[in-house]
């Protein structure tokens, strides 16, 4: 059990609340749940990370929690996303349940299974494990009938409390269900009348006309407004989040809470709700509908699995933020080390105390499993980029040259070298990034007195360097500047495109340093062999 429950933390919290309003039970019960109609996105993965923290929270107070993930694979295939091949054969499914939309890809039976799918491989990644429901099965099984006949029953009450809060009323043959056409199996279909278990419709598709039993169908399901808060009640939610648009004031929450009391004789659970998320640089919250989202495995590419869920445990949820893949990720890398170091750390003083405190439980909630025995390796995530680029993204290569990482500390060092690299190639600025010269990019035209300093530099290297530590090798950069004829700062640049053929690069002379004598020797050859002809710089 966590020594920091009573740090603040906005889980621990909601935890309390959760024990005070619900009482003592047996098993509470979080919720959380989408419609795998896209990509689930980093945004969608704020519900599901939102309600593991509060889980964790209550399971480290000793309690026995379920946490149930609804996918509400049963919704209506309302539009193709843009980021999605074979448009015509999806755009062919529509109205139709997601289930019976075709995987684009051929892997899966269906098109909300392969989203499905994707985000459950993801999840065990970052400590994840909720048991999973489908409501394609649970309708498919007609176990929501009683539910359902209640809903026809309750029709103008539940008509009442939306009406309440829509600027204008709903249509007079307005129904609470909707019935998916057993013949062409879209929505496109009218309720004529229901009596005891039975519900007849007419389809304006394809002109079927039918009567349902509600026991033996499947065809038959609640909208989202009545669905939502009828699985609290037929579930036993203690706890479930939601986006601030659900939250907002008349929104499917409220009419949820008055469905659920009113309706079907159950309590609303606990819940808060939780603000977008976004990436930095992009427009608007984001949406699988339209493909313009940053999916959790996208994510996992660049943060890894400790740092992801960083993001989120450090960010309380009703605070909006952007999701950086732009040189923002080096400082989020260094926050979370600083995190880290905290939480391994003994604070002496109230004030070190009480801060260790708050960070040592962001800290704990954002391990994916059982905190470390001892503090993992660190290593400044901008020299770890460095090393990368040096040894052409080869992690383990990098790990050999540290030396001093110890076998338990390899697998996270390993990770975080993957997603640095990642970063690297994919998203840092051009400025960031450099590669080694090699051979078949020819030798940089250097003026006389650039080369005279190539010369010397290659000189001081092959002399001294081994001998030297790096403040004294700094001062000798100054003497070969001075000796050169040139400014500090264009030889620092003339250095750099002898090695990188950039301009700028990574602080020098630890640069060279982890280069290394003879590495930097290689590189500066060319300049070498020139002045030893005669040392004619002129």
């Amino acid at each position: 059990m966590s020594q920091y429950l009573n740090s603040g933390h906005w889980a621990d919290q909601t935890a309390e609340k959760i024990l005070r309003e619900k009482g003592e039970k047996e098993t509470y019960v979080c919720a959380s749940g989408i419609t795998p109609s896209g990509t689930v996105h980093i945004g969608n993965f704020r519900e599901i990370i939102s309600v593991d923290l509060v889980v964790r929270a209550l399971r480290d107070r000793g309690k026995k929690v379920r946490f149930i993930y609804s996918w509400d694979d049963y919704d209506v295939f309302r539009k193709v996303p843009l980021n999605m091949p074979r448009q015509e054969e999806l755009a062919a499914c529509l109205r139709m349940p997601i289930t019976l939309v075709p995987d684009p890809a051929g892997k899966e039976e269906n098109y909300a299974r392969a989203n499905e799918k994707i985000i459950e491989d993801l999840l065990p990644r970052v400590g994840i494990a909720p048991e999973y429901i489908y409501q394609s099965g649970e309708y498919g099984a007609s176990r929501y009938a009683s539910q359902i006949r209640l809903a026809l029953e309750k029709k103008e009450a539940i008509r009442r409390i939306l009406d309440a809060h829509r600027t204008a009323p709903l249509e007079e043959d307005w129904w609470p269900v909707s019935v998916f056409c057993t013949r062409c199996h879209r929505d496109t279909t009218s309720v004529l009348g229901c009596e005891d278990w039975e519900i007849q419709y007419r389809c304006s598709s394809c002109g079927a006309e039918e009567t349902l039993d509600l026991r033996k169908t499947g065809a038959v399901k609640l909208p989202w407004r009545v669905d939502w808060p009828m699985r609290w009640k037929e579930e036993g939610v203690d706890f479930e989040p939601a986006g601030k648009d659900h939250h907002s004031e008349g929104g499917s929450f409220d009419t949820a809470v008055q469905v659920v009391e009113e309706i079907f004789g159950g309590a609303a659970p606990v819940s808060f709700k939780y603000d977008f998320v976004r990436i930095k640089g992009g427009k608007g919250k984001m949406s699988s509908s339209l493909g313009e989202a940053l999916g959790l495995d996208e994510a996992l590419e660049v943060y890894q699995p400790e740092v992801t869920r960083y993001l989120f445990a450090g960010t309380r949820p009703n605070t909006e933020f952007a999701i950086s893949l732009d040189l923002d990720v080096l400082k989020v890398y260094e926050d979370y080390d600083r995190c880290e170091r905290l939480y391994w750390a003994s604070g002496e003083t109230e004030k070190e105390k009480k801060k260790k405190e708050k960070e040592a439980r962001i800290y704990e909630l954002s391990q994916t499993g059982e905190i470390p025995s001892r503090m993992p390796y660190q290593i400044p995530i901008r020299h770890l980029c460095n090393l990368l680029q040096i040894f052409a993204g080869h992690g383990d290569r990098v790990i050999a040259f540290l030396g001093d990482v110890e076998e338990d500390q390899i697998p996270r060092l390993k990770e975080r070298c993957r997603c640095a690299w990642n970063w690297i190639t994919r998203f840092a600025p051009e400025e960031f990034c450099f590669s080694l010269r090699s051979p078949a990019a020819g030798i940089p035209e250097m003026s006389p007195p650039q080369a005279k300093a190539l010369f010397l530099l290659h000189q001081t290297v092959k002399d001294r360097m081994a001998a030297l530590g790096e403040k004294d090798f700094s001062t000798c950069l100054y003497d070969i500047a001075a000796q050169a004829g040139l400014e500090s700062t264009e030889l620092f640049s003339t250095v750099y495109r002898a090695l990188i053929l950039k301009d700028k690069g990574p602080r020098l002379v630890s640069f060279l340093y982890v280069l290394g004598r003879e590495k930097v020797l290689e590189l500066l050859s060319p300049w070498a062999a020139s002045g030893l002809k005669g040392r004619d710089f002129s």
